[in-house]
């Protein structure tokens, strides 16, 4: 611990009170927040909080159990059915969380025979999944599909009881998206499993905002609630037989209490609403693209980012975490995001907009850049 503070890279945590879906109250202030992954606004929607509590009342504050024993109420049947076929999926199996998810699935797929093929820039729960798998592991350049390529050209031959591809839609980092079909391509071409995290996509790109995977031919999708859906929870997405298969295998549903009906009601809610929101889901675009244009024109590197997650790259941890402190003096939170989140010599403020704020409160945030 000590190490982390001399180097600056010791966390806390802070509390927030949320006061709508862009705004949050912190040291006795209030702050336009630009750091969450409520993309749509939703996690302060009435419905999603009315349908919480109907649920609620109809089965209890708590699952009791795991869907193994007791938890899985047919609640759990109605939303898998309606989330089956707004993803195209085959079937769907939900979990606690996007962690869980990963960690417990990626294992269960893999055994000491088997091949990860992962983009080296996955979210840290893939990292984790690839490591309790314990086979063999092979990174990718992030989103190099000729390198992947060579990849599976060199390994396929060595007969590993499974080769698994694992990457993400909609890089959290980053704002960048992959290329489904090129990877649904590769993956058929060498009898690989095709894994994609589809989290920060869920809810605002794809057919009807149902994710980058949506319609594709992706072996298994794994997504979560609480970014786009503005509740909590994750998802497995796949065909009946890998649906069978997790609940035999997948330790973090086997050993853990299931989801809270009221959270599952408010998941519900949320799945009526986000196929009708594309007048959000064009807004959210445009503003992004705004944003964007405007730190690229005030010199900022913002990556590759074409999405509602817009990295500004600094660099040095000091310098952004200095930018994030000045930030939050002018009333705007921008947690600054350093190693080993990301790469070393990458640290950088990490913008999330959410259809919800306003183009004065965007804006005001480019006049600060502006100024610094």
């Amino acid at each position: 611990m000590q190490r982390r503070k001399t180097r600056g890279q010791a966390r806390r945590l802070r509390s927030f009170r949320p006061l709508s879906a862009v705004e949050v109250l912190a040291d006795n202030r209030v702050m336009v927040n630009f750091s969450a992954n409520d993309y749509l606004g939703l996690s302060k929607h009435p419905l999603l909080e009315e349908r919480a509590g109907t649920f609620m009342a109809k089965y209890g504050t708590g699952a009791t159990a795991s869907r193994l024993v007791c938890g899985s109420y047919d609640c759990f049947d109605l939303v898998e059915e309606k989330l089956a076929a707004l993803t195209q999926a085959q079937s769907i199996l939900i979990l606690g969380s996007g962690f869980q998810a990963n960690v417990s699935i990626l294992p269960a797929l893999c055994d000491k025979n088997a091949l990860i093929l992962s983009d080296q820039l996955n979210h840290n729960s893939i990292i984790q999944g690839t490591l309790l798998s314990r086979c063999q592991k092979v990174p990718f350049r992030h989103n190099d599909l000729d390198h992947l390529a060579s990849l599976l050209k060199t390994h396929h031959p060595k007969g590993h009881s499974r080769i698994v591809i694992v990457t993400e839609s909609l890089f959290s980092m980053d704002g960048d998206t992959s290329d489904m079909d090129a990877l649904v391509a590769l993956a058929g071409a060498y009898n690989a499993l095709l894994v994609v995290d589809d989290a920060h996509a869920t809810g605002v790109l794809g057919e009807n905002g149902m994710g980058l995977t949506c319609g594709k031919k992706v072996d298994l999708v794994i997504s979560t609630f609480s970014k786009a859906m503005g509740s909590f929870g994750a998802f497995a997405a796949c065909s009946e037989e890998m649906r069978a298969y997790l609940v035999n295998r997948c330790a973090g549903l086997i050993y853990s209490t299931a989801m809270p009906p009221q959270v599952l009601g408010a998941v519900d809610a949320a799945l009526d609403l986000v196929p009708g929101m594309d007048k959000e889901r064009e807004d959210l675009a445009g503003k992004a693209m705004f944003l964007r244009k405007a730190l690229h024109d005030l010199g900022y590197d913002t990556g590759n980012s074409t999405t509602h997650i817009i990295p500004v790259v600094i660099g040095d941890e000091r310098e952004t975490l200095a930018i994030s402190e000045k930030l939050e003096q002018a009333g705007y939170l921008a947690v600054a995001i350093r190693p080993p989140t990301v790469p070393k010599g990458q640290s950088r403020i990490r913008l999330t907009l959410s259809a919800a704020h306003t183009r004065e409160q965007i804006q005001g945030l480019i006049h600060f850049f502006s100024l610094s």
